[in-house]
């Protein structure tokens, strides 16, 4: 049951506030992940690595750190005020990122992408919790599209305004300012009330003693629900974000252009697509599931079904296929780019939201902890190399075209996170179905 209050104005400036202060450091963390598409070029002929070499520094480096200390993150966010938990989080980030650009080799920037893992580890486990006790479920999943935009306006600012900084200065400084925000942010979020944990929930039985983390552990993975959700949301980032580290490289191989122009497209086309779908999916998800809940998992369902079939004609899109655009040749294949952007995000507020309403407030953090060491693991670490080591592999048969077709991997994964909603809803069903067998 959830409780569905009013606020005053001043309270929802507050919430809505600290929304976008989350919503800032969030896309700011990846902005630092994102900027790795338009540095892997120069990075990798600076240090002469492979594409394999450049799967590991832009993810499984990155992916086994966050993996490591995400669960411990989780944990110290359900337990200390989240508020604190981010700023020091913020400013370790902040540090590190920096450090990156002062890097003198490529085991020594491996290295310093280990420890920007550590400070990014608590960012999404404590920021959905918070957004958790900010915003009932009737908007909750709106809130958090709203959040989850970041990725995608991160995408936008790396590939266009980070691709011209990479360009112009170097990939040093690109580090070096991608970093400097979070520093401010760190300070203000020090200044920010933590929200009372639990705000929407049902009050009623008696609150329950804290658990370990290992016992914690345990009663999530009884979940069945959010046991498949979870691995939904880590097939589901699993191509997609290895199809956003390596698009811009895809554009400039396949379809000839410098790396700015890929950079821009691939940020504005690409990224804005996905933010609407985003924005667009958690307003749908909200009005629809007054109506009936079944509308949490069809959305995501129906989104990943379009997106799959988006995905792969962008992919084999020939490349002699353009048309001309304010002065500037754009491949065709754009469009479906911009299709792909829009519906394969629908899943991110619906579930997220879903994750929220099934687990308890005490251990919302832990929860979405083990969701994003999940999703870092599969697409920050695995999907990268996956498809580097893929293209890497293609490449004396297809030469530059190989990484056209190790993409592809993206569609199979998205199809697999589909099998795993189903299971959700299947989950749910005979969860139902049980307590009417037992008045039989």
């Amino acid at each position: 049951m959830v409780t569905i209050g009013s606020t005053s104005p001043a309270s929802a400036w507050r919430r809505h506030g600290l929304l976008l202060l989350l919503t800032l450091l969030y896309t700011d963390t990846f902005i630092g992940r994102q900027i790795m598409a338009v540095m892997i070029e120069p990075i990798k002929q600076e240090f002469n690595a492979s594409d394999t070499a450049m799967g590991l520094v832009s993810g499984l480096a990155f992916a086994g750190v966050y993996a490591l200390f995400g669960l411990g993150a989780g944990r110290l966010a359900d337990r200390l005020p989240r508020t604190r938990v981010l700023a020091v989080c913020a400013l370790l980030w902040s540090i590190t990122t920096i450090l990156c650009g002062f890097t003198t080799g490529f085991i020594m920037l491996v290295a310093a992408r280990m420890l920007v893992a550590i400070g990014e580890s608590a960012v999404t486990p404590s920021s959905i919790s918070m957004i958790a006790d900010l915003y009932p479920v009737n908007r909750r999943a709106f809130a958090i599209s709203c959040y989850s935009t970041a990725p995608t306006l991160a995408a936008i600012i790396a590939m266009s305004a980070g691709a011209w900084l990479v360009d112009q200065y170097g990939w040093r400084v690109g580090f070096i300012v991608v970093g400097i925000p979070a520093c401010l942010i760190a300070v203000v979020m020090l200044l920010m009330r933590d929200p009372q944990r639990g705000t929407w929930d049902d009050h009623s039985s008696e609150p329950a003693l804290p658990l370990s983390l290992m016992a914690t552990l345990k009663s999530l993975w009884a979940i069945k629900p959010y046991r498949f959700l979870i691995l939904a949301a880590g097939l589901s980032t699993l191509g997609a974000n290895a199809y956003g580290m390596w698009n811009a490289t895809f554009l400039v191989r396949s379809h000839g252009l410098d790396l700015q122009q890929a950079g821009i497209l691939a940020g504005f086309v690409g990224g804005g697509s996905a933010a609407l779908g985003m924005l667009f999916s958690g307003w749908f998800t909200d009005r629809l599931i007054s109506a009936h809940p079944r509308w949490q998992l069809l959305i995501p369902q129906v989104g990943h079904g379009i997106g799959i079939v988006a995905m792969a004609t962008y992919l084999l899109w020939p490349a002699d296929s353009t048309f001309m655009l304010a002065g500037h040749t754009i491949p065709t294949a754009m469009i479906w780019c911009a299709l792909n952007g829009f519906f394969a995000v629908w899943w991110v507020g619906p579930c997220f939201s879903m994750i929220t309403r099934i687990v308890s407030p005490d251990s919302r953090a832990v929860a979405m902890a083990c969701q994003t060491v999940l999703v870092t693991l599969l697409g920050v670490g695995i999907g990268p190399l996956a498809v580097g080591a893929l293209s890497d592999l293609m490449a004396p048969l297809l030469a530059a075209e190989s990484l056209r077709y190790s993409l592809l991997i993206g569609c199979i994964s998205t199809a697999l996170a589909m099998g795993m909603l189903f299971m959700v809803g299947y989950c749910q069903r005979q969860a139902r179905m049980k307590p009417q067998a037992a008045l039989v």
